[in-house]
């Protein structure tokens, strides 16, 4: 969030004079303070950078990530997803930035902020209204600016892969849930349901492997040797009352001949 023009001396200025950690922005040469953000904004900035940085197709995201944008501009927006890295100190574009705009927002300023973005290449610039009721305005090259609610979601083709809960932009546990959905997706999960699922079939596999294991165990402890026709049967088996059964028809028989066998 950036607080409006503010004088640091003789202008105009060019990005390198500046320095990492310096609290300005230049607009056409001219610095724009950046003061601290208020307690509304210091969370969901966060949160969205969480959200944004964890989808599978984002190759990095950055926080107040300084963006050259021209010989007079260099801009910071509050998140920015996919930005270029550049030569020298500051980041070149972004294809997506997120703005976050609560109490003391600079209004003029925050539209000069969006229409230099969106000139430089930048393709969606979000805007999260964290005064009156939640929202985010989307801005586009060449398109009406719209708004949605915070009951609907938001997408960037070719930037993400999923798409972002307005809500998680802002609400904590909504950010949790979407950051969580991100991970499992960047590993080919579904959702959580599906990691249990995973570990469940995980355990019934070690627990066959174990009874198949402990099968022809006994049988070599018997000085048999299963045919081929029955040594697929028992690695084709995938009942364990079965198996427990062959174990102990294994362990009681006179002879293999009808130790593996139906039921």
């Amino acid at each position: 969030m950036s607080h409006g023009r503010h004088g640091i001396g003789q202008g105009p200025f060019r990005p390198e004079q500046l320095r990492s950690g310096d609290p300005y922005e230049l607009s056409q040469g001219h610095p724009v303070l950046c003061a601290p953000t208020g307690r509304d904004g210091t969370g969901p900035n966060g949160l969205g950078f969480a959200v944004l940085d964890s989808d599978p197709a984002v190759r990095n995201a950055g926080v107040d990530t300084g963006l050259a944008l021209g010989p007079g501009t260099l801009r910071a927006p509050d998140v920015a997803v996919n930005f270029d890295g550049g030569d020298g100190t500051w980041a070149t574009s972004t294809p997506l930035a997120v703005e976050y705009a609560g109490r003391g927002q600079d209004e003029a300023e925050l539209r000069t902020k969006i229409t230099e973005l969106l000139a430089a290449g930048t393709r969606w610039v979000w805007v999260v209204r964290l005064v009156g009721p939640r929202r985010v305005e989307i801005h586009e090259p060449g398109v009406a600016m719209r708004t949605v609610g915070d009951d609907a979601t938001l997408t960037a083709p070719g930037v993400l892969s999923l798409p972002v809960p307005v809500r998680a932009l802002f609400d904590r546990d909504a950010a949790h849930e979407t950051t969580l959905r991100n991970l499992l997706a960047a590993r080919g999960y579904v959702d959580l349901a599906a990691v249990r699922e995973e570990g469940r079939e995980e355990g019934r596999e070690e627990g066959l492997d174990a009874l198949r294991a402990a099968l022809l165990s006994v049988v070599g402890a018997r000085g048999w040797q299963l045919s081929d026709e029955d040594a697929r049967r028992v690695a084709s088996c995938r009942a364990p009352a079965t198996l427990r059964a062959w174990i102990t028809r294994a362990a009681t028989a006179d002879a293999l001949e009808g130790v593996v066998g139906a039921g």
